[in-house]
């Protein structure tokens, strides 16, 4: 079976630009907690709400789909496949879109007129999960080449946020993190060894999925969401990476020290909470994590696209020399994990 690739990547940040300082300042009762130095987050992005320039999920997936295609080798009309992956699916504003799926509406848009479409949602693993089913349909021969993109306005959980909550602590503060963005990428069959995706496996561990729910909020019109931030980042949650690509490495008969990996990018959810992972899993593993990439504080969470807008912020800034082996890990609402590991040379920004 063929290996696949990174071939292109693409991305669209908003203009417009929110510090925590404001939001935190709108708050009826201020947190208990410092939340810009817990999360590390100082600024996000957020969507054009003008009705002459709305960006809807949509208009984000769009931007950032024509920015991946214009570093690409292929034509629209060249893709096999593409795959959105958005939680958020507004559409011409604030409406919400089941259906014509959003790949179909990209795919047309962009004049991908051969391409298979469809949609998935896999909460802030969008993206990986669209990968790994990418990934294995051009590593069974299905389809040749394919674009896995989404597009997130989902600041809005945010605006219900500083509308709702009212105690020191309440389980929609981690809404306060999230920023908006586009982010597209474009996988293709690997060449040689010095671009390829060596493989990635993800897993879900059900029990947790309790802990980070979305859904319209009981209290005002907008949408929410709860996190038990507390039950969310402890050592039970933090474990299931490191024992699941300890036991997949194991299987191959390696150790995570074999892999040498350069980098790794964690989900941007936190930066206290990405080195309790990383020591965690170092402890679990028997070695040191390598060096972890991160834009949490300029751009915050931005749940799917969260790991392609740091690999595109880092590749821009020529920060991940060609060669260098990144660990990709997911953590998602479900609770989703697993890992990918891929060696990145041409990509480019």
């Amino acid at each position: 079976m063929s290996n696949s690739r990174f071939e292109s990547i693409g991305a669209y940040m908003p203009s417009k630009v929110v510090t925590t300082e404001e939001l935190i300042a709108r708050l009826k009762v201020p947190p208990s907690f410092d939340l810009e130095r817990i999360t590390g987050i100082k600024e996000r992005r957020v969507h054009d709400t003008r009705p002459e320039s709305y960006e809807d999920s949509f208009a984000l997936a769009i931007k950032a789909a024509e920015d991946c295609l214009s570093r690409s080798r292929y034509a629209p009309a060249d893709l096999d496949v593409i795959i959105s992956s958005s939680i958020t699916r507004s559409k011409h504003g604030t409406r919400m879109y089941m259906e014509p799926s959003f790949a179909s509406s990209i795919a047309k848009h962009v004049g991908a007129r051969k391409a298979i479409t469809f949609d998935i949602s896999n909460a802030c693993a969008g993206m990986l999960s669209g990968t790994y089913i990418l990934d294995r349909m051009i590593r069974a021969g299905i389809v040749r080449n394919g674009m896995v993109v989404s597009g997130e306005a989902i600041t809005p959980i945010s605006e219900t946020a500083v509308e709702e909550i009212s105690e020191k602590y309440d389980l929609q503060f981690a809404s306060l993190s999230v920023g908006d963005s586009g982010c597209a990428l474009v996988l293709d069959e690997a060449v040689d060894d010095a671009d390829k995706i060596h493989y990635i496996e993800m897993m879900t561990a059900s029990e947790h999925s309790h802990l980070c729910l979305g859904m319209p909020s009981g209290r005002t019109p907008g949408v929410a969401l709860y996190t038990d931030n507390r039950k969310m980042h402890n050592e039970a949650r933090f474990m299931l990476w490191p024992n699941t690509q300890g036991s997949y490495l194991e299987k191959q008969g390696r150790t995570f020290a074999d892999e040498q990996f350069d980098y790794i990018i964690h989900h941007q959810f936190g930066a206290a909470a990405v080195p309790y992972a990383n020591a965690i899993a170092a402890r679990e593993l028997g070695t040191p994590m390598p060096p972890d990439l991160n834009v949490i504080h300029k751009y915050g969470n931005t749940s799917t696209t969260s790991h392609f807008i740091v690999l595109h912020d880092q590749l821009s800034d020529q920060n991940i020399p060609a060669g260098s082996k990144l660990l990709i890990i997911p953590a998602a609402s479900g609770v989703v994990t697993g890992f990918l590991s891929t060696t990145i040379s041409s990509l480019k920004v």
